[in-house]
């Protein structure tokens, strides 16, 4: 069973300020970035991710659904907070399923825990991201050991056949 990933991507943004300095760059730059080190993470878990991002008080904001790479992005509609939708999510699709809320608003954790999904904190969803990105380089680097019938012998049988190597000579 494949697990989703809920994360309030603003509340995140906010939190990672050593990440996404927003006197830098802007709310959308923020976004992207986040967006595609998410999508990097996706890659390595597998596991369905929806990344929800307040828009409630957007005039007159309809909300929308959109996929950034295999990643479900929601923009909320107005007066939606980030929070209704996720409590929604959760309640609605965590029958049966393992849903885990990135957020670091303590009270959405508390309520997300009474409806059966599972709580993540922003340094949690931090080191998870730096350790799958370290153990997906660590594979993809990792020198292949060559197998060698000379590695396979004992020091006896290593003389042996060095000796048979030399009379050749």
């Amino acid at each position: 069973m494949r697990e989703f990933l809920i994360i309030d991507g603003y509340n995140i943004i906010n939190t990672w300020t050593d990440l996404f300095d927003l006197n830098v760059l802007s709310l959308e730059e923020a976004r992207e970035k986040f967006l595609d080190m998410l999508s990097d993470y996706q890659g390595y878990s597998g596991c369905r991710m929806v990344v929800v991002f307040d828009a409630y008080k957007v005039k007159e904001g309809l909300g929308s659904l959109g996929v950034h790479d295999n990643i479900k992005v929601v923009f909320t509609r107005e007066n939606q907070t980030a929070d209704n939708f996720i409590e929604r999510f959760v309640k609605e699709y965590g029958v049966g399923k393992t849903i885990r809320v990135a957020t670091g608003d303590y009270m959405e954790q508390k309520t997300i825990l009474q409806k059966g999904g599972f709580r993540m904190t922003p340094s949690e969803l931090k080191i998870e991201i730096q350790n799958s990105k370290k153990e997906h380089f660590n594979k993809k680097h990792k020198k292949k050991d060559r197998n060698f019938l000379e590695n396979q012998l004992t020091g006896e049988q290593r003389s042996i056949f060095e000796s048979i190597r030399r009379r050749r000579d």
